[in-house]
């Protein structure tokens, strides 16, 4: 039997892509909110990287994997906002087969890997504040590197896996995506091939990349609530609380989001609803992630300060 090619263009050159408003005035505001959002994310996760980059002070493992963390939100966003930008003032709204499936990979690439290395984080805030004797033991720069090159590899084999199936499939009736990127469930739904297999592809990749680094999370930031909650100082209480929070929240978020558009039942799927949600998670969260993360944070907040100042000195 011969095998399908994994891209099978002989259908179709490009995807049409949604249109946000068909009214200019609409669309002229959306470019400027949508550039607006996205110059923040750029300029944000590429100050978190520099800082710790050229700070020694910063290099910790919790800061090495937030500025992963930011470096991997800036490729995120940058793989799905300019186009969707360019898009809102262009009367072509398309992308081309090959460029659909590049966009797709990287997406799916950097999203999976997102998911393992938040649970990396969340592990090695149990470790500093739960086992904090065992810390510089157990989190060693070898442990650390191993363990972002693991969710890397993890996150980079689901996405080869899922593109290869999904452009393995026939688009012959359609290509119309009633959306503003390529991603897998408006791409299944145009497909004039049986898709059952694919789904059930999707629906396993995916659980075994969301579900246990959920589960690692919650049970991680468990443990750290209750080891604060036998900690005697009120104000230590209170920040490692806020922090937590904050942490949890954005981490729900994404988690949440991710969870509604890639694991639903067809029957509860949303078109609108998925936009929405790929809009959060790809778009808003790498723009709030380095405001959660970092620049709450009094290291980073010193670390820029001392580095405004040192190439821009005052002078009386």
């Amino acid at each position: 039997m011969e095998l399908p090619k994994v891209f099978n263009s002989s259908w179709v050159n490009e995807f049409i892509l949604m249109e946000f408003s068909s009214r200019y005035d609409i669309q002229i505001g959306l470019f400027m909110v949508f550039f607006l959002i996205y110059l923040i994310t750029f300029l944000g996760n590429a100050s978190i990287v520099f800082l710790v980059y050229h700070n020694v002070q910063l290099h910790t493992p919790m800061y090495f994997f937030i500025s992963t963390l930011s470096l991997l939100d800036l490729c995120y966003s940058t793989d799905i906002a300019p186009k969707m930008i360019i898009d809102v003032l262009s009367e072509k709204k398309t992308i081309s087969y090959i460029g659909c499936a590049v966009q797709l990979f990287f997406f799916c690439a950097f999203g999976s890997t997102e998911c393992c290395l938040l649970a990396v984080m969340a592990y090695d805030r149990y470790v500093a504040i739960c086992r904090p004797l065992n810390y510089s033991l157990v989190m060693q720069t070898k442990t650390c590197l191993t363990l972002v090159s693991g969710a890397c590899t993890a996150g980079f084999l689901h996405s080869v896996i899922e593109t290869c199936c999904t452009f393995s499939l026939s688009f012959c009736t359609s290509n119309i995506l009633n959306h503003f990127a390529c991603d897998f469930p408006p791409l299944l739904g145009i497909s004039c091939t049986d898709t059952t297999i694919n789904e059930l592809i999707l629906f396993i990749c995916t659980s075994s990349i969301i579900v246990p680094s959920f589960l690692v999370i919650i049970v991680s930031y468990v443990s750290i609530f209750f080891a604060i909650l036998r900690k005697q100082f009120a104000d230590g209480m209170k920040k490692a609380f806020s922090t937590c929070i904050s942490h949890i929240t954005s981490v729900t978020l994404f988690f949440a989001t991710g969870l509604y558009v890639y694991l639903s039942p067809k029957s509860k799927y949303s078109t609108r609803n998925g936009i929405v949600a790929t809009f959060v998670y790809a778009v808003m969260i790498p723009m709030s992630n380095p405001i959660i993360y970092s620049f709450r944070n009094k290291d980073i907040k010193t670390a820029l300060q001392t580095t405004f100042q040192s190439r821009f000195p005052y002078k009386k």
